[in-house]
């Protein structure tokens, strides 16, 4: 009995120690299956974090690129206006450096990147931060970011630390190989980018108004918190993805042809500034936006720091609306020339004949308490004769005649026709839409904004705000046959794929929805008469192209200053187009507040004849001759030139005619 008391007493402890370890086991599998299956992913991350990290991989920003195909005949060749250059920014993690140690690797760091003693005072106070990551310095280029690891490696290996407490990331840094030019347009970005995103942040210009298509996406790097493995490798666990590249229809050459010249004059009329467009007139391809004083994009917070300098980081082109003065004045022929059709189809006789002798001695017109002046005193004139004398009084009796047959609304919705009063699109931030007063509406001092007197004063270019940019596009619909273009400044938008191909997002149509304004018979009759502008007789001789036809206006607008007009601040301008047949491009040259007043052997200065003209004739001259376009007008030199013909010059026996025609009415006859 004894021995089966015994043997009973040991199956059930067998059994009591069987069940006891199946209870542990299956605990044991349970809390296995709960870490592994349940919070597999949990301790997995924890696990990686310990023994990896990720960094960004940097993307490259879209870059705008220059026109090289404008010159036939000649290879396009990538010219890029600007670039992303790579850089590296260092980080440390301060927890893997011994305490012991830091001073000595601020001092070291401090030392290679020649910091101040506040800057190395800074620089170990952040290594004295406990964290894995911290940035220690931004934007240092290949030879500082080998020169620090060229001490750290021996250093790390030395003291036993592990070589990744010190670390670099990639990424790309905007960079300008003209260095200023195209500044205004093109603007920057601020050196600290989005910290969730890693984006720039546009200052403004091209950079601002096609951010998104610009913007690329970061990748993602994985790497290991080891001594033996070097942050310079790692697995790739997301590409990045570059943004879009603009090709801009600006030409480099062209570019800084205007930006060289616009600086002259400004300078040479002690102006307050300047600026040009070059537009093709029949694509609407802007080719040169140039402005002095510069923007230099790489030195962008000098310029918003300051705000005597932040002025000079607008397109003023698009974003100063002024008077434009006698530059309107073309603009005014041909709206009535417009009304003459327009009239004809009612049935009514025309409103005018451009080789009609018009009465130009009396100035008083309906609603102005003062009579309208020209320049100089004209007892009669014809069409022709009212450009090349730019006169005030002839126009304004054209628009006189212009309401008093088809009403104030027909022409004020024809000068909307020629783009005045609304934005052309250009692809820039802050364009301005100028102001054309419109009929019985208010201004906010309850005063009417079209009076009486009004439209004399919009014929000549006055009461009427307006871009350059808008001008120049206006007068491009003579130049090519009377179509109104729309001004661009792209010519194609790629996408770099990933697989090295790209995709075209967009590719500007040339001829695509342009508007027919004027018809070429009227388009070709105001192109005759703005021919007269540079020749003996003309507003603006400096302006002549010597070697090529030219056509052009000046203008002279009065600027409003604390809500005055000031006649001492104006704003002077020329517009005009080269050759005359088949013209290369527009031109308006704006020359902002010059030397106010009369200086002898050169005239008053801060009329658009004097100032802008000259900078109008070089900067075409120079980029004809950049473009390769043969001259239209081998003969047509000065006098005493070599080259000069009389019987072969081109407009001189027109310029004979009109003269005698000016005499016969003018001088030699008191009486028609």
């Amino acid at each position: 009995m004894p021995y089966r008391k015994t043997n009973s007493l040991d199956r059930k402890r067998l059994l009591f120690l069987s069940l006891f370890l199946f209870a542990l086991f299956a605990i044991l599998i349970v809390q296995y299956y709960h870490i592994q299956i349940i919070e597999g992913d949990i301790w997995s991350k924890k696990a990686e974090k310990q023994h990896y990290f990720t960094i960004s991989e940097p993307f490259m920003r879209g870059i705008f690129i220059s026109n090289t195909s404008i010159k036939k005949g000649h290879p396009e060749l990538a010219q890029n206006f600007v670039i992303d250059v790579q850089k590296f920014h260092l980080y440390a993690d301060p927890m893997a450096i011994p305490e012991e140690n830091r001073q000595e690797v601020a001092k070291n760091i401090a030392a290679i990147l020649k910091f101040t003693l506040s800057e190395e005072t800074d620089l170990l106070t952040q290594l004295n931060i406990q964290t894995r990551s911290r940035k220690l310095r931004m934007w240092l280029n290949k030879n500082e970011q080998g020169a620090i690891l060229k001490w750290w490696y021996p250093f790390a290996k030395g003291y036993k630390i592990p070589r990744n407490a010190l670390f670099f990331t990639c990424d790309y840094q905007r960079s300008y190989p003209f260095g200023k030019l195209l500044g205004q347009v093109l603007h920057t970005l601020q050196s600290v980018k989005d910290e969730a995103t890693a984006q720039g942040k546009p200052t403004g210009g091209l950079e601002l108004y096609f951010n998104d298509i610009l913007q690329g996406k970061q990748g993602k790097r994985k790497l290991m918190r080891s001594p033996r493995n070097s942050l310079e490798i790692g697995e790739v666990i997301a590409k990045p993805q570059h943004g879009a590249n603009i090709y801009l229809t600006i030409n480099h050459c062209l570019q800084a042809i205007a930006e060289e010249e616009i600086a002259k004059g400004v300078q040479n009329s002690k102006a307050k500034s300047g600026w040009a467009v070059m537009l093709d007139p029949y694509s609407g391809e802007i080719l040169a936006l140039a402005q002095y004083p510069f923007f230099n994009p790489a030195d962008y917070q000098s310029y918003f720091n300051n705000p005597l300098l932040t002025e000079h980081t607008k397109v003023k082109a698009i974003t100063d609306a002024n008077e434009p003065g006698s530059i309107m004045k073309p603009i005014t022929i041909a709206i009535a020339l417009k009304a003459n059709d327009e009239l004809i189809k009612r049935g009514k006789p025309r409103l005018f004949d451009p080789n009609e002798m018009m009465e130009t001695s009396n100035s008083h017109f309906p609603g102005r308490r003062k009579p309208l002046k020209d320049t100089s005193f004209h007892r009669f004139l014809n069409m022709n004769l009212a450009i090349q004398k730019s006169s005030n009084i002839y126009v304004a009796r054209l628009v006189e005649r212009i309401i008093a047959r088809l009403g104030v609304e027909w022409y004020r919705n024809a000068l909307a026709e020629f783009g005045f009063g609304k934005k052309t699109g250009i692809e820039l931030p802050s364009e301005s839409a100028g102001r054309v007063p419109t009929p019985g509406k208010s201004h906010p001092n309850g005063a009417l904004e079209w009076s009486l007197a009004t439209p004399y004063s919009l014929a000549m270019g006055h009461n009427i705000q307006t871009t350059s940019l808008q001008i120049a596009v206006a007068i491009a619909s003579f130049a090519n046959g009377g179509y109104l273009v729309k001004p661009t400044l792209v010519r194609k938008i790629v996408k770099p794929m990933a697989d090295g191909s790209e995709e075209i997002l967009y590719e500007h149509k040339t001829y695509a929805n342009q508007e027919r304004i004027v018809s070429e018979a009227y388009a070709k009759d105001v192109v005759r008469a703005m021919k007269y502008t540079t020749k003996i007789g003309g507003t603006a001789k400096r302006a002549d192209v010597f070697g090529y036809s030219e056509a052009g206006k000046t203008g002279t607008g009065d600027k409003a200053i604390n809500g005055f007009y000031d006649p001492r601040f104006v704003a002077s301008s020329f517009v005009g187009f080269t050759p005359t047949t088949n013209p290369a491009f527009v031109l308006i040259v704006t020359i902002d507040e010059p030397q106010y007043g009369y200086i002898p052997g050169i005239g008053r200065m801060h009329f658009g004849g004097t100032s802008s003209s000259p900078v109008f004739r070089e900067i075409a001259t120079r980029s004809l001759e950049y473009l390769g376009i043969d001259p239209d007008d081998p003969f047509g030199y000065p006098v005493g030139d070599p080259r000069y013909d009389p019987s072969k010059a081109d407009w001189l026996l027109e310029l004979k005619e009109i003269k005698e025609l000016y005499d016969k009415w003018n001088l030699l006859q008191k009486n028609p």
